[in-house]
């Protein structure tokens, strides 16, 4: 029949159409990555979440009790490495891939004798890790595999954090001495691993920030009141703005690039709610020339009105960490809230009331950077530590850890509204984006 219908002596030959093949969808650009605890001494999990999508896209097993995580690259680029720290006593690097298992997970360790590490700063070749067990900072090679110790720098009593960017020559070791006198900043020449210079501060400093061109430093001293500013050209204190007053016990800070501003987020006293203190921090450059005759952009000094206090702006109950979209319009403080149980749903999840500021639970504190205001407050899973904020189109994204719960709570930085809940089979410890 089919011959009848092509026709006498035509034979039919079938057409091929070239047809381009269709593959599983190309893998997401960006990633969450959070490390939890399943139990209070086993294994810990690092899991990575689909910014797109919001699905978990792989979990494998680290050390024992995760408490620190770090990602290389940040924040000048996308991460490809992460650090954990854990309390075994074992540092963990993984690859920062959906295909990571847990076999690819490496292990180091660092020395005995009790060194206490607590926090980790990654650079191009190596990453260093604060001892303050031990008032040293321990100098890992991440050219070999495992990352290998190749040496500690003395940087002074209690070393809490590292100050840096990835591809600056040097970053600043922050040691809180006796928490009752002026606090040190240690220089450490990332090219040569050795202490170039030590720089007195304030009382005693938490946590320091440097800027993305490498050429200040901030830090902040909760005993002080003040952030210390370090002109990490010249390796010394700032001449003209040695210390910035802020509000009440700062903790934390982060950059508002977009503007050349960098918020300070204060504890505040006792139950009474934190601030952010913004600040204005032009440095010189063709544009600073006409506001500020003295400049030159060849000249490492301050525009005018650097140091400027633009706002201070309320938070929620005892705040603990701050992130600015890269974009510059919106910062995110996570506050732990009041000492009140979080009950529970069903299967975990928060119950309606439960998840009330009124109930003592945390909270999220949304701030317009372009208005200086409290643009939304929004209630979270359990009592926040951490989170980590990234830009994104059409909505950015929020992620909220409690080691109360295994529910990381998803931000919509659009609607300023609960997007999800993700289960990472564990409390959540910290969290980080591998882009911003």
């Amino acid at each position: 029949m089919l011959a009848a219908a092509l026709g006498c002596g035509n034979n039919y030959r079938p057409v091929v159409t070239a047809i381009n093949p269709v593959g599983p969808a190309g893998q997401p650009t960006k990633y969450a990555v959070a490390i939890s605890q399943p139990s209070p001494t086993g294994a810990g999990l690092v899991t990575f979440v689909d910014f797109s999508g919001d699905s978990i896209l792989i979990t494998a097993s680290i050390g024992n009790s995760p408490y620190y995580l770090a990602l290389d690259g940040s924040p000048l680029g996308s991460a490809s490495t992460g650090y954990t720290l854990n309390n075994d006593g074992t540092i963990n690097s993984f690859g920062i891939t959906t295909s990571l298992l847990s076999n690819d997970v490496l292990s180091s360790s660092l020395l005995p004798s009790n060194p206490q590490p607590n926090s980790i700063f990654a650079s191009n070749t190596n990453v260093y890790i604060t001892e303050p067990g031990r008032g040293l900072v321990a100098q890992f090679s991440n050219q070999t595999s495992p990352p290998a110790l190749r040496q500690e720098l003395p940087v002074g009593a209690n070393p809490i954090y590292i100050a840096g960017v990835s591809g600056a020559p040097r970053a600043y070791a922050i040691s809180q001495g006796n928490g009752a006198s002026a606090g040190t900043v240690a220089a450490i020449e990332t090219g040569t691993n050795t202490i170039s210079n030590t720089i007195n501060v304030g009382v005693n400093p938490v946590y320091g920030v440097m800027t993305n061109d490498g050429r200040r430093v901030f830090i902040m001293n909760r005993g002080s009141n003040t952030a210390s500013v370090i002109n990490a050209q010249t390796n010394a204190l700032d001449i003209t703005t040695p210390s910035i007053p802020v509000g009440t016990a700062p903790l934390w800070g982060d950059l508002v690039s977009t503007r050349n501003e960098f918020v300070v987020l204060n504890a505040g006293a006792g139950a009474a709610p934190g601030s952010l203190t913004v600040v204005n921090i032009p440095l010189c450059s063709a544009v600073a020339l006409p506001s500020n005759p003295t400049c030159d952009p060849a000249n490492p000094i301050d525009a005018a009105n650097f140091g400027q206090i633009l706002a201070t702006i309320p938070v929620g109950i005892s705040p603990v960490v701050v992130s600015v979209l890269a974009d510059g319009t919106k910062a995110y403080v996570a506050n732990n809230g009041s000492t009140a149980a979080c009950p529970t749903g069903p299967s975990g999840i928060p119950a309606a009331a439960a998840i009330l500021p009124k109930n003592g639970c945390g909270t999220v504190t949304v701030i317009n950077l372009q208005t200086n205001a409290v643009e939304a407050t929004i209630p979270v899973a359990g009592h926040p530590i951490f989170l980590a904020a990234t830009s994104g189109t059409p909505t950015g994204k929020v992620y909220v850890v409690s080691q109360e719960t295994s529910l990381m709570t998803v931000l919509r930085t659009d609607t300023n509204t609960v997007q999800t809940y993700i289960d990472l089979q564990g409390t959540g410890q910290q969290v980080r984006v591998t882009a911003q």
